[in-house]
């Protein structure tokens, strides 16, 4: 019995030193140390193992590479792009693209991505119609065809995906699948088999290496891409699986938003592809132009824009940040998940006081309940300085859109949460054309119809016990 004190100081200083590491080892963001120090504190040891897993910073090696050819051609268009803008030389189609030169900016000198003016840009707000344009452009293909997606079920639609990739394989087109390993981690193994037997090639994103064990659980590609001939690509927040076709009981109807697009965006999502599979893969992409043949489609503006955790800059949220303190007359925000770190707080927050027209919806019912809880205390703030706050009703939204002045809009992967913003890696399309914007205006409207408006009153007659689940999620919001 007297050996326990003896274990008990040297438990605390052992949960007192794994503290301090976390302090002063690890630059990270104040909120989110100080949330992972409750853990430790009310969770010792258990806390740490929890820490180890979804806390570690990514290394900072680079984890991305591509030939040194395929760079420099990039880092070329780049540097002439920047020194236009830099010295309004910058060629733009539409006058009205000009208003915008400092975004652009940011993302060129931030992402390295290129602006393109002459694309074609189709908007999906419903599962069928996306995912048979997709299969009917999957049946063209000719050359190659690349997806990436963060879920993919074995289910009918995963089934009819898959039966489409063996069929072109079969004709000789290149075909690559890559998919995140948590996100598709029910997904069968014989899945898998029948596509690689048949000649697709198939990569896992961030993989266990040890079963049941994945020390970077926390770090998830949750980008949505499929690119077809280098001519054709998808983009926004669809994953491959029947509850995406609204046949969830769970979720009913499923309302998203995704873009197919042709034009010279394509090639930044080619880029982006290549880069992900190459990170997963051994069988490296090397440069062919045959990866780049997209032709011109139309007069829309558009910049792919993808973060992460080996970025140096939140590329994205700087993104939203930005197009928010542009506004002039009205934000619309669709998002399933509203955690916003404190500097977007404060951004959609001023609009908001300023007097612009801040709309944001969420959906009415959890995926993830502490997440939802988070969002709902976060509404609260929204409310008080003014925004108007909508619960989608007719299902489950899952669209991440901000729409600003219907000028620009941007539509992809990334929520407003801070797993999106620091921890997952995302990519979204900067759109600059007005009748774009305004199609994505209208559709915001339509899901207005199915929605209920959150109020102050209604708000403050939440339930003692959802106040306090609220709390507990706000306070651990920065690692959820």
């Amino acid at each position: 019995m007297e050996i326990m004190p003896y274990l008990l100081i040297a438990f605390i200083i052992f949960n007192i030193a794994l503290g301090l590491s976390i302090v002063f080892l690890e630059r990270k963001d104040p909120s989110a140390t100080w949330a992972w120090l409750m853990v430790l504190l009310f969770v010792p040891v258990i806390g740490f193992c929890l820490y180890l897993i979804f806390g570690r910073r990514l290394s900072g090696k680079r984890i991305f590479t591509w030939d040194a050819k395929a760079k420099l051609g990039v880092k070329t268009i780049v540097q002439s792009q920047l020194r236009a803008l830099e010295n309004d030389e910058f060629l733009y189609k539409h006058d009205d693209l000009a208003e915008y030169k400092d975004l652009y900016y940011l993302h060129l000198r931030n992402d390295d991505s290129i602006f393109t003016q002459d694309n074609h840009v189709d908007i999906f707000v419903d599962g069928e119609e996306k995912f048979n344009s997709l299969l009917m452009d999957l049946e063209k293909a000719t050359d190659h065809i690349h997806l990436l997606y963060y879920i993919i079920r074995h289910d009918e639609l995963g089934q009819r995906i898959a039966n489409m990739l063996i069929k072109k394989a079969a004709e000789g087109v290149e075909v690559r699948v890559l998919y995140d390993d948590l996100g598709t981690r029910y997904l069968r193994p014989k899945y898998i088999r029948n596509l690689r037997k048949a000649g697709v090639q198939v990569e896992a994103f961030f993989p266990s290496r040890i079963p049941k064990i994945n020390f970077k659980i926390n770090y998830r590609n949750h980008r949505k891409l499929a690119i077809i001939d280098g001519k054709i690509g998808y983009i926004g927040g669809f994953n491959i699986g029947d509850e995406y076709l609204g046949k969830s009981k769970k979720f009913g109807y499923w309302r998203d938003t995704h873009l197919k697009v042709c034009g010279e965006a394509v090639q930044s999502m080619q880029t982006r592809f290549i880069l992900d599979w190459n990170q997963a893969s051994r069988d490296d992409i090397i440069y062919d132009e045959r990866y780049y043949t997209s032709v011109p489609g139309g007069n829309v503006g558009v910049q792919i824009v993808s973060s992460g955790p080996d970025s140096d800059w939140e590329q994205i949220k700087n993104g939203y940040i930005k197009m928010i303190m542009s506004a002039k007359k009205y934000v619309y925000i669709q998002t399933p998940y509203f955690i916003p770190d404190e500097s977007l707080k404060d951004a959609i927050r001023i609009a908001a006081l300023s007097g612009v027209d801040v709309k944001i919806m969420i959906p009415n019912k959890p995926d993830h309940p502490f997440v939802y809880w988070a969002t709902l205390s976060y509404v609260g703030d929204m409310l008080e300085a003014g925004a108007e706050v909508y619960i989608y009703q007719k299902g489950f939204l899952h669209s991440k859109t901000i729409i600003v002045d219907g000028n620009i809009a941007s539509v992809g992967t990334a929520n407003i949460d801070v797993r999106s913003f620091r921890l997952n890696f995302e990519v979204n399309a900067f759109l600059y054309d007005k009748g774009l914007a305004n199609r994505l205006v209208e559709a915001f409207h339509d899901d207005i119809e199915h929605s209920t408006q959150m109020t102050k009153k209604l708000y403050s007659k939440r339930s003692l016990g959802i106040r306090i689940k609220e709390s507990i999620s706000r306070l651990i919001s920065p690692i959820l």
